[in-house]
């Protein structure tokens, strides 16, 4: 029996209390987790007339799903999706893996996008993001995989460091144990084994800092900061299986401290709980646990504690993490969470996932770590260690193909960071003249051709932080309505030296570089002057173009008008001749530094025909009347397209 069943029979329990009236023969068989014998008897009820129900039905699907006819299983849960609402969540993510196995991955994204609304966008992001990296022509990881000496016939799953040692889970045969019916194996039990320098798993024997029960013990977690041991158990009461109000024994967790005393830390005889992980740096409890009101069949949750004491209600980790499958199997490493995970996304059943810790101590997308670890079967119970110069060790549970029992355990090396390479850019996108975060701007992502990858908003304090699979090339553009742009294409090399340093943008409001002069709206530069009765740019004139040269590159859909004039001193023609090679001297230069012609409308010299006070030919005024119509303007023909 392997952990998924596990799971599910708790899962299922209180479904058989609920039928137990009217159970049909189909039912009673499926209940027993005799699935064959199931769809037959629900196949004879068809075909003698009955009408089956809509559960009846949902039974059927997953009786079929769980043989591995998922041709038979996808006809039945889109059927009963057409017409129904009663699949859920939980049966959903099996509805698209059973159409995972039978149909093409784009058929999949073309039924998601019809469910759009109703999926939270945590969920499509992750499918989108993982369906990518999973169908690309990538490098498969070099995991160095094998199973251990120490497995048996029977399932063994859950490792978990012990000091220098290893503990798991097993339900290998031994005398205090009675069988376990759904099974046909024992009760599971804790064994504890020795680890040689290979990394080999040998010679477990049973676990004895544990009280002993004649029932079920698993997934152990050891805190060496607290030495203590968290492991999963039966419900019991003086050593006897307690139940609910509905039928249904489920699995607590209990803690065992370094004196021996036993203590419940998470018990409710209508839940179970499974996979506990203390993490001593938050004093946080992780655990998967089956409440009503998670998001698919098992979740994942933490508490808050005091040493191991219990704190808080239990939290979500949220639809970052949890899907409408079934997740389990926390641990913690090196800024990272490890789970496993069977939602439909994945490369079968259970798959083993990698999401990357923020700074505001959000998860990044979940990874599948790939076809050098995962199968098409159940791969889960993760641990790792190590680093990136020494390289990573650890282990983990499949039943795949070529194993001694039902799950085995596994280990594993490999010399380089674990999953497949993606691109995480994070950064602020601020207004620098008060230094304030600038909300709702767009972020995208294109390719050399100019597909977009990826399209993100910032948050209302202007942060953001992306995570899309690797590229060697990227075009970055980021914008906002009334405010100037950023444009940039990087190849590998600046990709990998940008996602260590970030990427923070200054973003100008178009207000801040306007100002009103003569009723036009004109760029906001100092006043700068020409030689007398000269066009030749000065060092200071240079100094006032350049920021009209940057002003452009920020706002790079900007269309100029060059307007320069003169005062009345000097003969009319002269001035307007005169003013006409000071605006070409100006268009030149910007046209030499880059600006596009396509921001440059015109360049035109008017002289003194627009004079601004009264100092007009022959009138007698002082020079600095005079250096009032010594003026050039740039004045915006597109600003309200702009704004």
């Amino acid at each position: 029996m392997n952990t998924k069943t596990f799971i599910l029979f708790f899962l299922c329990t209180v479904m058989v209390s609920h039928a137990q009236e009217k159970m049909s023969k189909g039912d009673k068989y499926f209940y027993s987790y005799d699935y064959k014998e199931a769809i037959a008897e629900y196949q004879k009820e068809m075909t003698n007339g009955k009408l089956i129900s809509n559960p009846q039905f949902l039974n059927l699907a997953d009786a079929y799903f769980n043989i591995g006819d998922y041709k038979n299983a996808s006809r039945i849960y889109l059927d009963i999706n057409k017409k129904d609402t009663i699949i859920g969540n939980h049966r959903f993510n099996k509805m698209l893996q059973s159409l995972s196995k039978t149909s093409e991955k784009e058929e999949i994204k073309a039924f998601l996008d019809t469910k759009n609304e109703l999926l939270s966008s945590e969920l499509m992001e992750n499918a989108e993001f993982n369906f990518e990296l999973l169908s690309a022509s990538r490098d498969v990881q070099k995991f160095e995989v094998f199973n251990i000496n120490g497995n048996s016939r029977q399932g063994d799953f859950s490792p978990s460091f012990y000091k220098d040692k290893l503990l798991f889970s097993s339900g290998r045969p031994i005398k205090s144990k009675k069988i376990y019916a759904p099974s046909g194996e024992s009760y599971y039990d804790i064994y504890l084994a020795r680890i040689n320098q290979n990394g080999d798993v040998l010679n477990p024997n049973i676990f004895d800092r544990l009280p002993k029960t004649k029932f079920h013990k698993s997934t152990p977690y050891y805190a060496k900061e607290l030495d203590k041991v968290f492991y999963v158990l039966s419900n019991t009461e003086d050593d006897k299986l307690s139940f609910d109000d509905n039928g249904k024994n489920a699995m607590a967790i209990g803690m065992v401290y370094d004196s021996g005393l036993f203590t419940f830390l998470l018990k409710d005889l209508g839940t179970s709980f499974y996979y506990p992980f203390y993490d001593d740096s938050t004093d946080r409890l992780y655990f998967a646990a089956n409440f009503d009101q998670g998001y698919g069949g098992t979740d994942l949750y933490y508490v808050s504690t005091n040493k191991g004491q219990i704190m808080s209600e239990p939290v979500n980790l949220g639809p970052r993490i949890n899907s409408p499958g079934n997740e389990i199997a926390p641990f913690f490493h090196d800024n990272s969470l490890y789970f496993s995970s069977d939602v439909f996304y994945g490369l079968g059943g259970m798959d083993i996932y990698k999401a990357s810790i923020r700074q505001d101590q959000s998860f990044g997308i979940p990874i599948n770590l790939g076809a050098g670890i995962n199968t098409p079967k159940d791969d889960f119970g993760f641990i790792i260690k190590g680093d990136e110069n020494l390289g990573f060790s650890g282990y983990f549970s499949s039943n795949r193909e070529g194993g001694k029992g039902g799950d085995d355990i596994y280990g594993f090396t490999i010399g380089e960071d674990l999953g497949p390479k993606t691109f995480t850019l994070k950064g602020d996108i601020f207004e620098p003249q008060y230094q304030q975060g600038i909300a709702d701007v767009t972020i995208r992502f294109l390719d050399l051709q100019g597909n977009l990858i990826k399209e993100h908003i910032t948050k209302s304090n202007g942060k953001y932080q992306v995570e899309i699979p690797w590229r060697d090339n990227l075009i970055i553009k980021i914008s906002k309505e009334g405010h100037s742009s950023f444009n940039r294409s990087y190849d590998k090399g600046q990709l990998e030296a940008l996602q260590k340093t970030g990427l923070n943008v200054e973003m100008l409001s178009i207000e801040a570089v306007v100002t009103e002069k003569e009723n036009k709206k004109v760029l906001q530069v100092k006043d700068f002057f020409f030689a007398r009765g000269k066009s030749d740019l000065t060092i200071d004139i240079a100094l006032e173009l350049d920021k009209v040269v940057a002003i452009v590159r920020k706002f790079p859909q900007i269309q100029l008008q060059i307007e320069n004039h003169t005062d009345s001193r000097g003969g009319d023609r002269t001035n307007k001749l005169l003013s006409q090679r000071r605006a070409a001297a100006i268009e030149n230069y910007l046209v030499q530094s880059g600006v596009s012609s396509a921001n440059l409308l015109a360049a035109t010299g008017y002289g003194e025909e627009q004079i601004m006070n009264k100092c007009t030919n022959g009138v007698y005024c002082l020079d600095f009347l005079h250096k009032q119509n010594l003026r050039t303007l740039f004045v915006i023909q597109n600003f309200d397209d702009l704004k």
